[in-house]
């Protein structure tokens, strides 16, 4: 009874100790926090209690954290192109609070059960690297979203080029009818263009979607701006994008046997599960009709 008056004392004098330096301090609620984080994501997603605890605290670990300068401005071009709105500091702290909550996690497992604690630092150092890389998975993912649309991106421009030279109109209008990444690139672009130099807006473009495909396709627009007849240009770009296309087609074609057979064999197992139980209910019913 004592040990437990004295463990909720302490409990209580921490809560009251921290809830007067926080409001000295000035440091902002967490539900002012939640509210600030909900409104910097692009999702309709409301931001947990945790995430808020998490950025706040990885906005005080960054100021602490040594990065070099050629890994800062890498991140930072990741970042940028993956509209996340954090410094490279905060982003790596973030990743490595997320890990050390998991390992921090090994301390009462070592007392409860120790067996598990390999598996705590498998999940801590899979979680700091999942963590560090998400933002270059992103970007990873919506570049091959905009060039899975480039075949056809590349086929509207050659039609276009045969009537008209006008660049930014040809991409306001396919802007339109363009997939999420792709739409999303071009209204950036084209807002670009109507404000600034057009050969810098697209070749800011080449420069945040990191795509070798769409360089050509820049390198082309860029070409025409400059008056060469671009048409001849992006008939051959699209006959090999058109080649491009089939290739990975193909690919995934041949992906899809492995996976229809790995269910197969799942559809198999339950087939001879289910008749080795009949089976067995049978064989069970005849030996106690014998008994």
């Amino acid at each position: 009874m004592q040990n437990l008056i004295l463990l909720l004392f302490a409990v209580f004098f921490t809560a009251g100790s921290y809830l007067l330096l926080a409001e000295w301090c000035k440091v902002p609620t967490y539900r002012t926090s939640r509210v600030i984080l909900s409104m910097g994501k692009r999702q309709k997603k409301q931001a947990r209690s945790s995430d808020a605890f998490i950025m706040e605290f990885a906005a005080k670990l960054s100021k602490f954290l040594p990065m070099d300068t050629y890994k800062k401005r890498k991140l930072e071009a990741i970042l940028r192109s993956a509209e996340i709105a954090m410094t490279p500091e905060v982003y790596m702290a973030q990743a490595y609070i997320k890990a050390g909550m998991i390992l921090l996690s090994i301390i009462p497992c070592i007392v409860i059960f120790p067996l598990l604690t390999p598996a705590f630092l498998i999940v801590g150092i899979g979680v700091f690297f999942s963590e560090s890389g998400k933002a270059e998975k992103m970007v990873r993912k919506r570049r091959e979203e905009i060039e899975y649309e480039l075949p056809r991106f590349v086929a509207t421009i050659t039609q276009e080029l045969m009537a008209s030279r006008d660049i930014l109109s040809m991409l306001e209008t396919y802007q339109k009818n363009a997939g999420r990444a792709m739409k999303n690139e071009l209204i950036i672009t084209t807002a670009d263009m109507r404000t600034g130099n057009y050969e810098a807006a697209l070749t800011r473009m080449e420069a945040r979607v990191s795509s070798a495909m769409l360089s050509d396709v820049v390198r082309g627009l860029i070409g025409c701006i400059r008056g060469d007849d671009g048409v001849t240009f992006f008939r051959m770009l699209s006959h090999d994008m058109k080649q491009l296309e089939i290739q990975r087609l193909k690919r995934l074609a041949l992906e899809r046997p492995p996976k229809i057979r790995r269910y197969s064999f799942l559809l198999l197992a339950c087939m001879l599960i289910i008749y080795m139980g009949v089976m067995g209910y049978q064989i069970l019913g005849t030996m106690s009709g014998m008994f």
